[in-house]
């Protein structure tokens, strides 16, 4: 007897709807699964025998064979064992075929029977919706993921004898209900940390303000205990409240990441901070089972790398191309895939190994030249890629003590968002960029353009500095963000020297 159900196959952040064709013919004996499955997949002829003699049921002893298509698409992971398992007891006849019509399964076995959580499941959802699927079924902790995608409904089964009393009647199973969704603008008000925790360094908040303003990356610099990651912490609180569809694109990153989620879409705009040991394929994503890396799941949000010129020279190269395309894109022997990558880059790092380097109280006890290798260790082409560089300098006891609380995050998110919509109508017509940060060099011509003050002082910076033609760049483009948040249509003088106080560190300060 032949039956068709549904799967899906998770790529990059999508997914692909699976037809599950199962046939048991006459002749032969044993269980063939086709259509290019990984050792994962295949493995799940086991879990299903035993799963299947622990919920009052055996396998046919006819010929089984299972086919997964498209074959040309390579099926991985055990969320195949549950529609595997369902269609295989359709074609014994011991599930109606007719309740598979339109159902879409989800799910891995356990060998006592119990389904347990899969990855991927949001991806899942939204494409077996585009393709006219009416309902999917699920392992319970995944329920809540797959009811945020609208027309679909949402079936939780805790194990396959449920399953298989549900398909056939026998038990009735309420579908999971849409979880009501948090305006994502008062979502904003959830995050833990505060600016107004922050007193003195009136500088670096103007800087990250700045930075979240036209979506720039920052590098701070300073001693130990200077306020560096307490500040990068923060970041995430003033920048603009996500969009619904930056929220499912977000969440759909973390689903294929195995982050499983239990109230919908995510609200808040991610945070990664990976450990400077972190290797190259764990923050750029692939590996043998490709999944999205720290970049991946900082999209939308900010990553945080700390004691920056700790990370590996190999580690920190492979950041240069999603810094300037927005997107990852891995490819290896046996696949491709695409991980969409726009995050705020903020990094900290000390000024010398022993991390008093011009520190006003504290002397530095690292031999001559050990600064200028430490500072070494981030190449060139990286720092012309990062846009803002801060001191960051010690706030006195004293002030510590007196200084009132700092300006709260609302107010900054504020001004920010204000610049962020004078910036979203300027480029409404460019497809692909909605920052300033994320202008191409052609677009400078028409929304960066400087009159003779404001050019001459450029020419001059750049020639102090030794700055690349990509410094120049950034330099014009953090200038076009500080003239949005002052509401000026036009860069001034002032604009172009603040954007320059903020390379400060190029070239000859780094002994290059």
């Amino acid at each position: 007897m032949f039956v068709k159900t549904y799967a899906g196959a998770v790529i990059g952040i999508d997914a692909v709807t699976v037809s599950v064709e199962v046939d048991i013919a006459g002749g032969g004996l044993g269980l063939y699964l086709v259509g290019l499955p990984d050792s994962a997949v295949k493995e799940s002829e086991q879990r299903i025998r035993a799963a299947f003699e622990n919920s009052d049921q055996r396998m046919s002893g006819k010929k089984v064979v299972v086919n997964l298509a498209p074959a040309d698409i390579r099926k991985e992971g055990a969320a195949f064992d549950l529609p595997i398992a369902v269609g295989i007891l359709a074609a014994m006849g011991r599930i109606e075929p007719e309740a598979l019509v339109d159902t879409l399964f989800a799910g891995e076995l356990s060998l006592d029977g119990s389904v347990k959580p899969v990855r991927g499941v949001l991806p899942i959802a939204v494409q077996a919706r585009r393709d006219g699927v009416r309902r999917i079924v699920l392992p319970l902790e995944n329920v809540a993921e797959a009811a945020v995608v609208e027309g679909l409904e949402v079936i939780g089964v805790a194990s396959l004898r449920q399953t298989v009393a549900w398909l056939n009647g026998e038990e009735r199973i309420v579908p999971a209900v849409m979880p009501e969704a948090e305006p994502f603008e008062r979502a904003a008000g959830r995050y833990d940390e505060d600016f107004a925790d922050v007193k003195g360094q009136v500088h670096v908040k103007r800087a990250l303000e700045i930075a979240a303003a036209g979506g720039h990356n920052v590098l701070m610099i300073g001693s130990p205990g200077s306020g560096k990651t307490m500040l990068a912490r923060r970041m995430p609180t003033i920048l603009p409240p996500l969009s619904p569809e930056e929220a499912l694109e977000t969440t759909k990153i973390h689903s294929v990441a195995g982050l499983q989620r239990v109230e919908g879409l995510m609200s808040c705009r991610p945070f990664r901070a990976p450990h400077h040991t972190v290797s190259p394929v764990a923050l750029i994503g692939g590996g043998q089972s490709p999944r999205p890396g720290e970049v991946s799941l900082a999209h939308n949000g900010v990553l945080f790398l700390d004691e920056l010129p700790e990370f590996g020279r190999s580690v920190l190269e492979v950041l240069r191309q999603p810094l300037e395309d927005k997107e990852i894109v891995v490819a290896r022997a046996r696949y491709r895939v695409s991980y969409p990558a726009n995050f705020t880059l903020v990094a900290a790092m000390n000024p010398c190994p022993c991390g008093y380097y011009n520190h006003p109280d504290r002397e530095c006890s690292c031999a001559p030249g050990a600064v200028h290798r430490y500072m070494g260790r981030i190449s060139g082409p990286l720092m012309d890629r990062i846009d803002l560089h801060i001191e960051v300098t010690p706030v006195p006891p004293a002030e510590l003590a007196a200084a009132a609380p700092g300006e709260p995050s609302a107010a900054i998110r504020e001004r920010v968002c204000r610049a962020r919509e004078v910036q979203r109508e300027r480029f409404r017509d460019c497809s692909g960029v909605h920052t300033n940060a994320m202008m191409k060099a052609a677009m400078l011509r028409d929304y960066c353009r400087l009159d003779d003050t404001s050019s001459a002082l450029l020419e001059q910076a750049m020639q102090r500095l030794a700055l690349s033609a990509r410094a120049y760049d950034r330099i014009l483009k953090v200038a076009r963000t500080i003239a949005d948040l002052a509401g000026r249509a036009d860069i001034v003088a002032a604009d172009v020297a603040e954007a320059i106080n903020y390379r400060s560190l190029d070239r000859e300060t780094w002994g290059r």
